[in-house]
């Protein structure tokens, strides 16, 4: 029985020494930033969760898992600051809060409100409303009740700026704030794309027996409603091009910071970021990311690190681009946000 005994030991210090580095690498700012998890209601009346960072003097500890890292914050710390700004972050299909900790990390370390709402029925834990005809006019209508919440409801609603309101979304989630700007997305136009473009979307709409292959039921999800608060946004590989029109961008007035990777096979550029720029021309601030695909758009993985999620083309640093990136977003809100205080 020695061996079994050997082995529930070295089971034990393996575990040991996992659970150090995972404290070890947890994500954390250079400022103290708070952090919670909230429930806001949407349109419907449903509750969805939402996750909040912000400024704050109290002292983070490495305590909060979310998603795939650990974050070093501190949970449910008093807000710190006044007139702040508010960014509002919507994830990609099947993701959630945690999609891009580091970013709102990095936000709340510069003096920021960052508010990650979970999308209801399509995140990493239910994808019961991917692909539905109501898919994305809830998405749309749940970033907008997640900046009701955080002006009306969120217990640091009195340090929020309301004038100075910016969004981030990454795939579903860049279509998801591209129709909060006005984008006029067509969804009866997947069945034409779908049928003549071997899409990875396509290919999970016919998995699913999705509706929006039928062009008559499809149109019944055009229900997008803007949100003029929000007044600067960034997107990143926006999935679902393709269901723009040339006219679809035209009520798109705020600036847009647009990100494209360049080995991108889930989300191609002449198809989706390719049309949202040639249709914002000018008003879209264009960065290309040579070596990246799709996900290296998500939160570095630490320790554990699912390969679908976490594995990057040939040497691609996605650490390293991170905060490149990180510089670039946060010099364009500053840009369309803070230098543009509001009225007295």
């Amino acid at each position: 029985m020695k061996w079994i005994r050997r082995t529930m030991y070295l089971l034990i210090a393996l575990a040991c020494v996992l659970g150090i580095l995972v404290f070890w690498t947890a994500l954390r700012s250079e400022r103290p930033a708070g952090f919670e998890l909230v429930q806001a209601t949407g349109a419907d009346g449903h509750a969805f969760t939402v996750g909040v960072w912000y400024p704050t003097t109290a002292r983070p500890q490495p305590t909060t898992w979310l998603g795939l890292r650990m974050m070093r914050v501190a949970r449910e710390g008093p807000v710190a600051g006044r007139d702040l700004p508010l960014v509002v972050i919507s994830h990609g299909n099947a993701g959630g809060p945690g999609s891009h900790a580091d970013l709102a990390l990095a936000l709340a370390d510069a003096g920021y409100v960052v508010a990650a709402p979970m999308h209801a029925g399509d995140n990493y834990q239910d994808q019961g409303a991917a692909g539905t005809v109501p898919w994305l006019g809830a998405r749309n209508r749940e970033l907008r009740s997640t900046v009701d919440y955080m002006l009306g409801q969120w217990k640091g609603r009195a340090s929020i700026d309301p004038a100075r309101i910016g969004a981030y979304g990454f795939s579903a989630g860049g279509i998801t704030v591209l129709t909060a700007l006005g984008a006029r997305p067509d969804l009866g136009r997947i069945a034409q794309h779908c049928a003549s473009t071997p899409e990875f979307i396509c290919g999970l709409f016919r998995e699913g027996g999705s509706p929006l292959l039928d062009p008559a039921l499809a149109v019944k999800g055009n229900t997008f409603v803007p949100d003029p608060r929000i007044k600067a946004a960034v997107v990143a590989a926006p999935g679902l091009g393709f269901l723009m029109r040339p006219e679809a961008l035209d009520a798109v007035g705020a600036p847009v910071q647009l990100w494209s990777a360049e080995l991108d096979t889930h989300v191609p550029y002449a198809t989706n970021t390719g049309v949202v720029r040639a249709s914002l021309g000018p008003r879209a601030e264009f960065h290309a990311v040579p070596g990246a695909a799709h996900f290296s758009f998500l939160v570095p993985c630490g320790v554990l690190a699912p390969p679908l999620l976490c594995a990057d083309p040939g040497d691609f640093d996605r650490e390293a681009f991170h905060k490149r990136m990180h510089t670039s977003v946060l010099a364009f809100f500053e840009k369309h946000l803070r230098d543009h205080p509001p009225p007295a």
